[in-house]
């Protein structure tokens, strides 16, 4: 049995992620933005799982997330599921990247993390002199940014299997309830890559359980390097 940290796992993949890690038997600790979600999650659930609250729009909330995830001790895994896709660019920067990178350095390493990418991040824009939270990033481009930081962070901590997962165009309400694929395909490849104690991949890009490709950029040694001093730099916070 793996204990398993889910951020935004108060509906949608990573509420099916989560529930699918519990019938296996994982210890899985749940994460939602407010009281509200809370006591919304308590009516999907039958058991009795930890659910820390923690609002990813917030720094501050974020860092005290980090503290209350500590205070339970090492995971085995830790998937960033938590994202955003409408909102305003400053927000989008603040939860699909910075959040991410914030509870990644400021957490005890786990054996395992799993970051959920996207198919739309070749459309991003890697645009490192003006980032920051005032100008925030599109969707695609928090998505790019998360699988640079990701590919980087891989080679960054060997002892560390870290990999990305493209869960798919799913029926979700951040997507859209006529996308084609499941809840089901969504958050396969992350039980997959949680569930095998055998995988030892790191560095990896995946979609419905097989590998893919990231878009080229994403390899660039340079542009790895200069996103995690820029965000360090934003953030105060060293990884």
């Amino acid at each position: 049995m793996s204990k398993i940290f889910i951020t935004g796992s108060s509906d949608g993949i990573g509420l099916q992620t989560a529930k699918e890690l519990i019938k296996l038997g994982h210890e899985v600790v749940l994460h939602a933005r407010n009281e509200k979600k809370v006591i919304e999650l308590k009516s999907y659930l039958k058991n009795t799982n930890k659910i820390l609250v923690g609002d990813l729009t917030s720094i501050y909330e974020t860092k005290q997330l980090a503290n209350e995830i500590n205070s339970l001790g090492i995971f085995d895994t830790i998937i960033h599921n938590a994202g955003v896709f409408k909102n305003d660019k400053s927000e989008i920067f603040k939860v699909n990247v910075l959040a991410p990178y914030i509870l990644t350095a400021c957490v005890k390493k786990p054996k395992k993390i799993i970051y959920i990418g996207s198919n739309m991040h070749p459309q991003g824009v890697v645009d490192l002199d003006n980032l920051s939270i005032e100008n925030g990033v599109d969707y695609s481009t928090s998505k790019l940014l998360l699988s640079i930081f990701s590919l980087a962070l891989s080679k960054k901590w060997k002892n560390v299997l870290v990999n990305t997962v493209d869960p798919g165009w799913v029926k979700t309400k951040m997507a859209n309830y006529e996308a084609p694929d499941s809840l089901e395909d969504g958050s396969n490849t992350q039980v997959w890559l949680t569930s095998h104690k055998s995988f030892k991949d790191t560095g990896k890009y995946f979609h419905h359980l097989k590998e893919i490709r990231y878009c080229d950029i994403v390899y660039d040694e340079e542009i790895q390097k200069s996103l995690i001093e820029k965000i360090e730099k934003i953030t105060n916070i060293y990884i």
